[in-house]
């Protein structure tokens, strides 16, 4: 398994999403991952999944120093004390202490300062061997590592083909993070795309393996692609035996944009990098209409 080192610590460069993999289908799907060669395992405090995987990695004839395993904190639980206990909560759940903790998403509502201070604290306690954050833009990341006693080893981000991301990914760069990138195959749009199609059959390989290997192929990013079947998982996997030429990682750069995010929460996500002023205005005014025509079906039932 090929590696992504940061800080010093060796990272596998593929691991498994867990997110909305639940009870049984969790469990088979960290029991396979593992089985088949997968030595990063990613998951979060609300996937509901912690208890589950901790079993799966009890079950695996894979010792656990050989996995990499991380999860994330709930933003709701960022206050001094409760993220200590949050995290406390975790490892009852897992079974086992994390090697990574992110502070899941940003929470202008918490000092930002008290934030960090306890997240520092869970690494001081052992409670985690290193530390990090996740959904943060570039002027957070630079803000959490000021903040930091501890290094910040990683910003998870959303990142594929069809999202631009080089703000955040110049700031963990130059802060000696690596970038961890969720949905890399874009909710499954990569298989309908016709440039990784094309690229993929002169590797003799899939649109999503393709997509897969130009993440990983970048300097210091780590792909974490969720799947709920097997054979997918085991092809998620299968991206080290082929490099991508210069040409072709530029043919896949040139798919992305400021505007090819899909995951963007009302009220959870900050006010993103790479945006257009007036894409980022009519992007929040969809998002309104569409929370604030929720609500008045709820109170029209």
């Amino acid at each position: 398994m090929r590696t992504v080192t940061v800080q010093g610590v060796r990272i596998p460069a593929i691991g498994l999403g867990t997110s909305s993999l639940l009870g049984g289908v969790a469990k088979r799907m960290v029991r396979r991952a593992l089985e088949i060669g997968y030595r990063h395992i990613d998951t979060a405090q609300n996937y509901g999944n912690e208890a589950e995987i901790g079993e799966a990695i009890r079950a695996s004839a894979v010792p656990r120093q050989d996995i990499w395993l991380t999860t994330k904190i709930d933003r709701n639980r960022f206050r001094d004390g409760d993220l200590q206990r949050s995290v406390e909560d975790s490892v009852r759940k897992l079974g086992t202490k994390p090697d990574l903790v992110l502070l899941h998403w940003p929470n202008a509502k918490v000092p930002l300062r008290e934030t960090v201070a306890a997240l520092n604290e869970v690494k001081r306690r052992g409670l985690t061997r290193e530390i990090g954050v996740s959904n943060f833009t570039a002027a957070l990341v630079r803000q959490a590592v000021s903040l930091s006693e501890a290094p910040l080893i990683v910003n998870q981000v959303e990142y594929h083909p069809y999202l631009s991301q080089p703000t955040v990914l110049k700031a963990v760069r130059a802060n000696g993070m690596a970038l961890t990138a969720y949905s890399p195959l874009a909710k499954g749009r990569v298989f309908r795309d016709s440039t990784l199609r094309s690229i993929g059959a002169r590797h003799g390989k899939t649109a999503g393996q393709v997509a897969l290997r130009w993440l990983v192929q970048q300097d210091g990013v780590i792909a974490i692609p969720r799947s709920s079947r097997e054979a997918h998982a085991e092809s998620n996997l299968a991206i080290f035996d082929f490099e991508l030429t210069g040409p072709e990682m530029n043919e896949i750069f040139a798919l992305g944009s400021s505007g090819g995010r899909l995951v963007d929460p009302l009220g959870v996500a900050p006010a993103w990098d790479d945006l257009e002023a007036t894409g980022q205005v009519g992007r929040n005014v969809k998002r309104l209409v569409r929370a604030v025509g929720a609500r008045l079906r709820r109170r029209l039932r």
